[in-house]
């Protein structure tokens, strides 16, 4: 591992200090079964670089990562799923290293719970405020 830190629990899954259930492996990831399950198939998708969020991950390991997505997705023979991927610990992020998880979603019980009008707290935004942020988002691109 390239860059690694050795107290964090996925890099010492990458390294094989402990074991994990192998889904997928390429050169810049890893895919393993989730060993506290929100459905079966659950699965973490994780860089073999050790970057607490997105924006401490460089490109090559974000460009390696959305095709492991994908093959993970495919191969739990789910036709429904969510990909979560959090950022800092408000956000519901609890392993300090860049993941995603793959849920099957088999019915309306099964993997990930969300309501949209609990989980998904949407407001009306007017046209100036969308332009604004808008604005505000491409200067710091």
């Amino acid at each position: 591992m390239s860059h690694s830190d050795d107290k964090c629990l996925f890099c010492m899954i990458v390294k094989g200090t402990i074991p994990s259930f192998k889904v997928y492996e390429t050169e810049r990831s890893l895919a393993f079964l989730d060993i506290s399950p929100v459905s079966e198939g659950h699965t973490q998708v994780i860089p073999k670089y050790h970057a607490v969020t997105i924006a401490d991950l460089p490109d090559e390991y974000l460009a390696d990562i959305g095709p492991v997505v994908k093959k993970v997705a495919l191969a739990t023979g789910a036709s429904a799923y969510n990909v979560l991927q959090n950022n800092g610990k408000i956000a519901f992020q609890h392993v300090d290293h860049v993941h995603y998880h793959v849920i099957p979603k088999r019915s309306e019980k099964d993997g990930l719970i969300l309501d949209v009008n609990v989980s998904w707290p949407q407001k009306k935004a007017e046209k100036e405020e969308l332009a604004a942020t808008l604005e505000n988002m491409k200067a710091r691109i």
